[in-house]
């Protein structure tokens, strides 16, 4: 590799020339500077935000805070005067034989509120910290407990509704201990590497968003559960290279075309410990991608998905005999997402559920068998987020991007589909977490270039109670800065669609003069990088490449969300392919403008992101000067089978997708400058992918740069770490897109030098 060599060259003749020294970048006059490490490093940037987690009453929130020895302690706030009162001290939280207290990782109460189960000592499963040891804290006798003797981790213990069991999983079998004795049972006895009881394997973690997965019936009496058999799954084995003899770690996962886990939900009786497994059809090569008890300790909601995610069934389960009948389905021609807002009203003869079905998302009712009674919300826009129903005003809420796919806004309206009020709204980008009695909720605003702020609002009017976190010394500081806020404008797609983008320039910007541009990209279905929302440091790392003399930019390609089933599904069956040609004509556009330089224009994403940028440099020539690709995919047969075949069906079925979406495909294209960068221990998009990309690049004879991360997953990982990685991105950047030429120094008239 020869990428150390080069940029520390580069970066040589900009400090030679007194234009730049790497992570303290030269700002116009009277401005002060942006750097990787008071990003990265420093936590100069790092802003203020309050957890709020509502207690039954609704009328407080608990939350965790520090003593004076830096140990966690459980306080209770009122949530209108901010009075707070502590519920468990540092010292009652020693277990025994410890002399340390735990540290509060995780909580949640029993529903009598009498006791509080306490999460520590956890371990990393994957993405998140799952596995570790449960403790129960008894508010009237004071006492802590540990749920468990036994030797062996837990995960995600929760009460049973009376509060005198906690059900966990140990080494994939599941087990309930009786608080009253502290004796245990194991509930299922086949678990072990391939069978998983009461969590779910890597794919339905990554893709469906699933880990927990069992659920307690209403009157205690039974538990239903997913039950795994991933034998049929094929193994990627990770290499840990940094041992004198390397350790390999293997991953049951399932790609593109290839066999997934067999899958059954099953309910078992506490008192008998038998399992009634659930009829849920004969087809076996399917995804049970939701299940919860119906408002009922007798019958469960089960969300069954086809291989092909294009028809979703809701079924309901009769928990003693096992047997199904079938609500509804909905069907796409392309694809449909599992529901996450079906809530159960009027004890459970009604539920809400949302769908695209009239072509945006929105809120539907149906009562108990099937029918729909009505739709809920109406209009040219998607609702975002849906927060639940309160039943004694008869009202919905939700979150839309109602003003512009840009924006999001709170909103009510009634459950007879009228009299939608907005409620908090407007520019930027609002969020919400409602109180129980949905009386009060916070607000959580920020804006493209404004930190986030939390309000505590009513809402019967959205009128403001109190300021919870307002942001103000980093608002202070960004003021210091005196940055220049980012532009909204569109461009116009190959089709002729408008695409959402914004361009950041500097505080001294010179319409007269050329700039170099870069473009940040993601790209991927549903997602959105042009969002009037606070960006954090990633928004500030762009803020400092600007000050470098780089202008920088962001476009919605064709498939990005909140524009509606039209636009996002239209990615269906060629992924890269629609999004690739917007990038490119965004590219185009963006080097039509007077003040950029149309030779000096790069781009740069990470995971989908990095997939993008590989692709727009592969099939962009010599328009694309540089690209940074971090854990990118480069052919979609090497990734998973849910998110895959959700937008490309099997490698099998569409042959000619995969190969027009594969960078693999696409090497000899390269001319630019390319930076690949990829974690050696990336279980989700896996390193194959970097290696099969460079394997192609050098067999077309092309020149490019690589970084691996040994040990480090799908993003890079800790303080140090990550100021080496924007370290390395910087002068990545100002070689290719501030000199004239690899090791050339910049010349006298490229426009950055007036800063």
């Amino acid at each position: 590799m020869t990428y150390g060599r080069r940029t520390a060259r580069a970066a040589g003749w900009l400090v030679a020339a007194g234009l730049a020294t790497l992570g303290q970048p030269t700002a116009a006059a009277g401005q002060q500077a942006l750097s990787v490490e008071s990003i990265f490093g420093s936590g100069d940037f790092r802003g203020q935000s309050i957890s709020v987690r509502w207690m039954p009453d609704g009328a407080h929130w608990s939350t965790i805070d520090r003593d004076s020895l830096g140990n966690g302690e459980l306080w209770r706030v009122d949530a209108r005067t901010g009075e707070r009162e502590k519920l468990v001290s540092a010292a009652e939280l020693v277990r025994p034989g410890s002399e340390q207290p735990l540290d509060i990782e995780g909580y949640s109460f029993s529903q009598d509120g009498r006791r509080v189960l306490i999460f520590s000592e956890s371990q990393q499963v994957w993405r998140a910290r799952t596995k570790g040891r449960y403790y129960v804290f008894d508010f009237p006798t004071r006492r802590l407990t540990p749920v468990s003797e036994a030797d062996g981790w837990q995960m995600f213990a929760k009460f049973s509704p009376d509060a005198r069991q906690v059900a966990f999983v140990r080494d994939h079998d599941l087990h309930v201990a009786d608080l009253s004795d502290g004796s245990e049972r194991r509930l299922t006895f086949d678990g072990s590497e391939t069978i998983i009881n009461g969590t779910t394997d890597w794919v339905y973690e990554e893709e469906l968003g699933l880990r927990d997965a069992f659920r307690w019936s209403p009157d205690g009496a039974r538990i239903a559960y997913w039950r795994f058999d991933q034998s049929p799954v094929r193994t990627y084995w990770l290499m840990d290279a940094l041992p004198l003899y390397p350790e390999l770690t293997g991953v049951r996962y399932p790609k593109a075309g290839e066999e997934n886990s067999t899958v059954q939900v099953g309910s078992v009786e506490l008192a008998s410990g038998e399992t009634t497994w659930f009829d849920i059809g004969p087809q076996t090569d399917i995804y049970v991608a939701r299940m919860e008890w119906a408002e009922s300790s007798e019958q469960v909601v089960i969300q069954r998905l086809n291989r092909h995610q294009n028809q979703l069934d809701l079924l309901l389960g009769d928990a003693r005999l096992g047997t199904t009948s079938l609500l509804f389905s909905e069907r796409d021609e392309a694809w449909i997402d599992a529901n996450d807002d079906l809530h159960w009203i009027e004890g459970g003869e009604r539920f809400t559920w949302t769908s695209d079905r009239d072509g945006y998302s929105h809120v539907y009712l149906y009562d108990r068998s099937g029918r729909m009674v009505r739709q809920l919300t109406r209009g040219n826009w998607d609702v975002t987020a849906f927060h639940g129903v309160d039943e004694e005003e008869d009202r919905i809420f939700f979150t839309a991007a109602s003003e512009s796919p840009t924006t999001r806004s709170v909103y009510r309206a009634s459950l007879e589909g009228t009299d939608m009020t907005r409620i908090a709204g407007g520019r930027g980008t609002h969020s919400a977490r409602f109180s129980p009695d949905f009386r009060l909720f916070t607000d959580t605003y920020s804006a493209i270039g404004s930190p986030p702020v939390t309000r505590l609002r009513r809402v019967s009017d959205g009128s403001e109670v109190r300021v919870l976190a307002d942001n103000s010394e980093l608002s202070g500081k960004l003021e210091a800065l005196d940055l220049r806020e980012p532009e909204f404008f569109t461009v116009r797609a190959e089709d002729g669609s408008d695409l959402n983008a914004w361009i950041i320039k500097p505080r001294d910007f010179d319409p007269g003069k050329t700039y170099p541009l870069l473009l940040y990209v993601y790209g991927g279905p549903g997602s959105q990088t042009v969002r009037d929302a606070w960006g954090g440091s990633r928004y500030l790392w762009h803020q400092m490449l600007v000050q470098d003399g780089i202008l920088v930019a962001s476009v919605d390609n064709r498939g990005t969300g909140a524009r509606g089933r039209e636009f996002k599904k239209q990615v269906y069956m060629r992924l890269g392919q629609l999004e690739t040609a917007d990038q490119l004509a965004a590219l185009q556009q963006l080097g039509e403008l007077p003040y950029v330089d149309a030779s000096r224009v790069g781009i740069w994403g990470w995971s989908y992101g990095g997939y993008m940028a590989l692709m727009t440099s592969l099939t962009g020539g010599s328009r694309v000067a540089a690209a940074i690709a971090g854990a990118p995919v480069t052919s979609w047969e090497l990734y998973d089978t849910i998110y895959t075949e959700r937008f490309m069906r099997t490698p099998q079925e569409n042959l000619d997708g995969y190969a027009a979406g594969a960078p693999l495909t696409l090497a000899g294209g390269l001319e630019g400058e390319l930076l690949i960068i990829h974690g050696t221990a990336d279980d989700n998009v896996h390193p194959q992918n970097t290696l099969r990309m460079i394997y192609e690049l050098e067999q077309a004879g092309k020149q490019f740069d690589m970084r691996l991360y040994p040990g480090q997953r799908h993003g890079v990982r800790g303080r140090v770490l990550t100021v080496n990685l924007y370290e390395m991105m910087t002068a990545f950047l100002h070689r290719t897109l501030l000199t004239s030429g690899p090791g050339e120094p910049p010349t006298p008239d490229t426009a950055w030098l007036g800063r």
